[in-house]
């Protein structure tokens, strides 16, 4: 499955094989946030989640015997339905002689990275520790023998970073009565497998939970996935976390159970996520090492999207995948030293930044600080003017790399004009500061207070629910319908350059769907866009055009039609 994310005016490939399909936002949240089940104040949750939102990248490493076979990734297992004991017999040749902590560790830090997550046991049921209570762990199924995640939790803390865990809760293809998902309850692929799943939370996963807790004290615990949780499954879960007080956790336990921060998978939200939010990517096709997966981003597309994720007030984890040896192939650490390389330079506009006041830009994407706005210029302008589109002046603007010299600002009716020099400094991302005098103060998106219609809806499923401004809510067309279109009036003539859109979540599938943007021509309309999504999302830069009405139009061969969210964007 490929992805195809533009931010800005950048068109990024996110190589997103179907890896890890599960989602924590197919479980329905209720009020037991995690602050609410520590019994915390406002002000004690800032405190604990403050260097986490400061940090803004970390790195993420799958590493199991997954590593072996060297195909399909992490979800090999799964993928090729591979019993039990052939599987297990893989562990054979799992021996990271070439294992280095302390190097992994020095390299995260080169790369700008302030914490690292590592599997401490995946859906495959391997632990990357000695547990007391299975033998297949690295001590009991491998001929390495030792324990491989507490020297690399000494040596990521000796660097300054903090140590978070993975763990697969619920999922265990290995062990009996573990969750399989696509699969109901009980069954599997194997008649090993079978077994009871609460028997296996209480005495194989929770039990590993205290030891992972307790043994090592991590800083953040990153549970996946809530296959067959509920409240009552994952209540012990939760109460466990009160043996490492201060610790984080994501929002994908189950139960209701919302964390600290949710979890985007392989993309970029283009409405932004509510609250503290951590997007987790691969660089290349896989979370766990491939032999095979060449299809890799750039440094230039991670720094963008570093920059991006944190535009929209998120944090960004990375993924590498080691080899069964206990290396982290170098096509991965040469982009991790060159993310590092940028940062080193222009760290300022990410560590301890905040989303900027932009939905939405069409040469890149804006950081703050106080009044201080952080343009991160990924198309540098041809004329060599860059549109802010603000409505308050600036006190100031400098390059990043060029802090002792002012750029020219200038006011053209409701946006700032900054005259840039003829080649920008950095090709994947050049930084201006801009300075404001007060508040930021932006137009409203057009589309606030728009009205929307649609060819079709399910109930409960209105079109209006795709202009509330939040994507908690859908509107789909009914099931049997494969093509469907929205109409979105204005109410006024607006110069438009973009649009984007989420597409529904909560338990919907990741379908693709194609699309098409038009306007009214007499009595025809007029194509301005078409595309396909991501299965996530879409977002589009368009020549510039005045209209009132507009017409998206979508076609989905697996399923209904449907949009969480639409925005169109002002021309700058």
């Amino acid at each position: 499955m490929k992805h195809l994310i533009t931010l800005g005016a950048m068109m990024i490939s996110m190589h997103g094989a179907v890896v890890r399909p599960a989602f924590a936002e197919s479980t329905p949240a209720v009020d037991v946030g995690s602050g609410a089940s520590r019994g915390e104040t406002e002000s004690e949750r800032d405190s604990r989640m403050k260097w986490w939102r400061e940090a803004k990248f970390g790195l993420f490493i799958h590493w199991g015997v997954y590593a072996v076979p060297a195909r399909r990734g992490e979800w090999v297992m799964h993928s090729e339905k591979i019993s039990v004991a052939q599987y297990r017999a893989f562990a054979g040749d799992f021996n990271p002689v070439k294992y280095d902590p302390s190097a992994w560790a020095k390299l995260a830090k080169a790369a700008g990275m302030r914490y690292v997550v590592i599997t401490a046991k995946h859906h495959e049921g391997f632990a990357l520790y000695p547990s007391d209570v299975t033998d297949w762990d690295i001590a009991d199924a491998t001929p390495y023998k030792k324990d491989l995640l507490g020297p690399l939790l000494d040596a990521v803390h000796k660097e300054g970073l903090k140590m978070g865990f993975y763990y697969s809760q619920a999922q265990d293809w290995v062990n009996p009565g573990g969750a399989r998902k696509f699969f109901e309850e009980g069954n599997g692929w194997d008649d090993a497998q079978k077994g009871s799943f609460d028997a296996y939370l209480k005495n194989l996963s929770a039990p590993q939970v205290r030891e992972l807790l307790t043994r090592y004290q991590p800083d953040m615990f990153w549970w996946d996935t809530p296959d067959w949780m509920n409240q009552q499954r994952a209540a012990p879960f939760q109460e466990l976390m009160k043996l490492r007080p201060g610790i984080l956790t994501n929002n994908r336990l189950g139960g209701g159970y919302r964390g600290d921060f949710a979890t985007p998978e392989q993309y970029i939200p283009i409405t932004g996520v509510t609250g503290d939010w951590e997007t987790c990517m691969t660089i290349g096709s896989n979370w766990g090492y491939t032999r095979a997966d060449t299809r890799l981003q750039s440094t230039a597309d991670l720094i963008r999207k570093l920059a991006g994720i944190c535009s929209k007030g998120g944090n960004f984890l990375l993924n590498v995948g080691p080899t069964a040896e206990g290396v982290i192939p170098e096509q991965f650490t040469e982009r991790l030293r060159g993310v590092g390389q940028w940062l080193k330079i222009n760290g300022d506009s990410i560590y301890g930044t905040k989303a900027g006041p932009f939905q939405h830009l069409s040469w890149g994407c804006a950081t703050r600080k106080g009044d201080r706005l952080y343009l991160h210029v990924f198309d540098w302008p041809k004329d060599g003017k860059l549109h802010v589109p603000l409505k308050n002046n600036a006190r100031r603007a400098v390059l990043l790399v060029a802090p002792d010299k002012e750029l020219p600002v200038t006011r053209e009716s409701e946006r700032l004009v900054i005259a840039l020099p003829a080649i920008a400094p950095d090709s994947s991302d050049s930084v201006v500061i801009l300075e404001l005098e007060g508040e930021p103060a932006t137009l409203p998106l057009p589309t606030n207070g728009a009205k929307a219609t649609a060819s079709a809806s399910q109930p409960g499923q209105d079109p209006e629910n795709a202009l509330d401004g939040t994507d908690g809510k859908r509107w789909r067309a009914p099931e049997a319908v494969k093509t469907a279109w929205l109409e979105i009036d204005l109410g006024e003539m607006v110069a438009i350059a973009g649009f984007g859109f989420d597409e529904p979540k909560g338990g919907w599938p990741r379908i693709h769907q194609k699309y098409k943007l038009e306007i009214p021509a007499g009595d025809k309309w007029l194509q301005l866009a078409a595309g396909k999504t991501d299965g996530h999302s879409a977002l589009q830069n368009i020549k510039a055009v005045t209209a009132r009405k507009f017409r998206l139009t979508l076609i989905c061969d697996a399923g209904a039609p449907g949009v969480a969210e639409v925005q169109f964007y002002r021309a700058e």
